[in-house]
């Protein structure tokens, strides 16, 4: 018989399918390593995603979420979405609907729809700011003003996120949170493909205008 710190150990180094699995057949242990992992990054989405007129309803939501995750254990299948994208999507569920009984929900822009010309933008700038505004930098030993200018920078980006149209915000934080390829959120949300495609590049497009002022900053550092 292993030893309670060898099981631990073994548990640690599962992957979140096999501990949802495990926790499905009656490990509670791994239920406590899912939630510790991913607490974090769950809760930025569902906070994020409500934006700042309902961010005292995020924790709500979150715990929502967790509850919704635990009732539908025994329906999760690692042959389908991985267990990180299928929580994500129950957030992303939650969070809607709650967008739309608080009647914030925006109806994508005419412009948002059916243009498929051109790829999705990367901008790998926004990106670092998402980092920037959970008190990240990238640099090992930033100095007092990079710490101010990505500060700034990360303030406005989630400024500029609650200014999106919903839709477009919630693709580009599934995107960017969870990873997800554009094929990957048409399938999850059982949306069409250049539909998602379209509110993903449109959403970036906006927040590369709204952001214009770090984006034009950044490029003039790597010059």
């Amino acid at each position: 018989m292993l030893a309670p710190s060898s099981v631990d150990a073994q548990r640690h180094a599962m992957a979140d399918d096999q501990l949802m699995l495990a926790y499905a057949g009656g490990d509670a242990a791994a239920f406590d390593i899912l939630y510790a992992r991913h607490e974090g990054a769950l809760f930025r989405f569902v906070r994020r995603l409500l934006g700042a007129r309902l961010a005292a309803q995020a924790d709500e939501v979150f715990q929502d979420t967790w509850l919704r995750i635990v009732t539908a254990r025994d329906s999760f299948s690692p042959q389908g979405a991985t267990w990180r994208t299928w929580a994500f999507t129950i957030a992303h569920n939650l969070a809607m609907d709650r967008l739309r009984t608080s009647g914030r929900e925006v109806a994508l822009d005419a412009a948002g729809h059916g243009d498929d010309e051109g790829d999705v933008p990367h901008l790998p700038s926004l990106e670092r700011g998402v980092q920037a505004a959970d008190g990240a930098a990238d640099a090992a030993h930033p100095s007092a003003e990079e710490l101010a200018f990505w500060r700034a920078a990360g303030r406005r980006l989630l400024a500029c996120l609650d200014e999106l149209p919903v839709e477009q915000r919630a693709a580009f934080l599934l995107h960017h949170e969870d990873g997800l390829t554009v094929d990957a959120m048409a399938a999850q949300l059982a949306l069409g493909f250049e539909t998602v495609k379209s509110r993903l590049r449109y959403g970036l497009q906006k927040l590369r205008s709204c952001m214009a002022r770090y984006l034009v900053a950044l490029e003039g550092q790597n010059a």
